[in-house]
C-alpha cells in the first residue's frame, strides 16, 4: 500500500515538473517569438516604456533607443500621439518627462507626446497608459520597449483591455549575448509565471515573494 502511495505521488511528482518545464518553455519562446518580431501597425497611440535616466538627467542607452524608434514610427505616421511613462509624477528628471523632451527635440510636435509618469513597474506603466487612452477613448497602441521585456509588457496592457502590437527596438536577438539573453528570458518567464498565478485567483500578495526573487526590489501591496 505505502508502495503503491509512493509511486503515485512519484508519478504526480515527475508530471508536474514535466508540464511545469513545457510550460517554462513556451513562454520563454513566446518572449524571444515577441522580441523578434516587429508587429507595428497604425494604431491610437504609440506607448515608449520608461527605462533608466542617468546622474545628468539624461536618457540612458535604452530610453534613448525607444525613444527614436517611437519617433520613427510617428514620423511613419502609425499612430497621432506618443505616450511616455515612467518615474515620479510630474519630475522634470522622470523616464516619462525625458522621453518626452528627446522626441520634441527630434521634431514631434510638443503637444503630441502625453505624459504617463506616476509609475515605478510595467505594471504601473500599464495602469497609469490605460487611464490616459481611456480618457482619450483611444482603444489600440503600438507598445515599444526591450524586445525581451514585451511579452511581459503585452500581457500586461491587454489586461486592461487595450490592444496591442508590439514593436521591439531590435528584432536581431542574435546581437544579444547569449548570457545575457538567457538571464532576461528566464528574468522575463518568472515574471509572466508571476502574472498567470495572478490571473488563476492565487492572492497578488502571495506572488510578491516571487517577484521579489526574480526583480530584487520591493513590491507594493497593490494591484496597482
Amino acid at each position: 500500500m505505502i508502495r503503491r502511495l509512493f509511486g503515485a505521488l512519484l508519478v504526480l511528482g515527475i508530471t508536474v515538473l514535466l508540464a511545469g518545464g513545457v510550460t517554462f518553455l513556451y513562454i520563454s519562446w513566446r518572449i524571444n517569438h515577441t522580441g523578434s518580431s516587429d508587429m507595428a501597425q497604425p494604431a491610437d497611440a504609440i506607448v515608449i516604456l520608461g527605462a533608466l535616466v542617468q546622474a545628468n538627467g539624461e536618457p540612458g542607452p535604452d530610453l534613448r533607443v525607444r525613444t527614436l524608434h517611437g519617433v520613427t514610427l510617428f514620423q511613419r505616421g502609425l499612430a497621432p500621439y506618443v505616450i511616455c511613462t515612467g518615474g515620479f509624477e510630474g519630475d522634470r528628471s522622470s523616464a516619462a518627462a525625458v522621453c518626452r523632451k528627446l522626441a520634441v527635440s527630434q521634431g514631434v510636435p510638443e503637444q503630441k507626446v502625453l505624459l504617463a509618469d506616476g509609475s515605478m513597474t510595467t505594471r504601473e506603466d500599464a495602469a497609469s497608459a490605460s487611464s490616459l487612452l481611456n480618457e482619450n477613448r483611444w482603444q489600440s497602441i503600438i507598445l515599444i520597449s526591450h524586445p525581451l521585456h514585451l511579452e511581459r509588457a503585452r500581457l500586461l496592457f491587454e489586461g486592461k483591455g487595450i490592444v496591442v502590437h508590439p514593436s521591439p527596438t531590435n528584432t536581431n536577438l542574435a546581437a544579444i549575448p547569449w548570457r545575457t539573453r538567457a538571464w532576461l528570458t528566464a528574468r522575463e518567464a518568472m515574471g509572466i509565471t508571476w502574472i498567470i498565478l495572478e490571473e488563476i485567483g492565487i492572492p497578488y500578495e502571495w506572488t510578491i515573494p516571487l517577484s521579489r526573487l526574480v526583480y530584487g526590489a520591493q513590491v507594493p501591496l497593490s494591484t496597482e
